[in-house]
């Protein structure tokens, strides 16, 4: 039975909807050694960005950050239900499935 690397538990997804979300700050941001990081935006200036992550500001062009997902979509089964499919989210999504032992999905 499948079951068990398909779908998230009640207790994971509770876990996973306490993460903090805000739908016009959180962005993903290209890393230079390649991959994306979770940040937060703290100001636009023209076609650049100030994305705050780790503690660190970084000022990143505009059109280089992607939107994130809201939390009730982190870990989830069928990508093509994603608010924002883009590159990192389902980067992120496949990763954060592997790292919880869920290896399969619908898409």
């Amino acid at each position: 039975d499948p079951t068990s690397y398909l779908f998230v538990t009640y207790e994971e997804k509770q876990k996973d909807l306490a993460k903090p979300y805000d739908p016009k700050k959180s962005c993903w941001f290209p890393l230079k050694e390649g991959g994306y990081a979770e940040g937060i935006i703290e100001a636009t200036e023209g076609d650049k960005v100030v994305v705050k992550a780790s503690g660190e500001k970084k000022v990143i062009k505009k059109d280089q950050v992607q939107q994130v997902n809201p939390p009730k979509f982190e870990r989830c089964e069928d990508m093509s239900n994603l608010t924002y499919l883009n590159e990192a989210s389902v980067l992120h999504n496949l990763k954060a499935r592997y790292v919880s032992k869920l290896i399969y999905t619908y898409s």
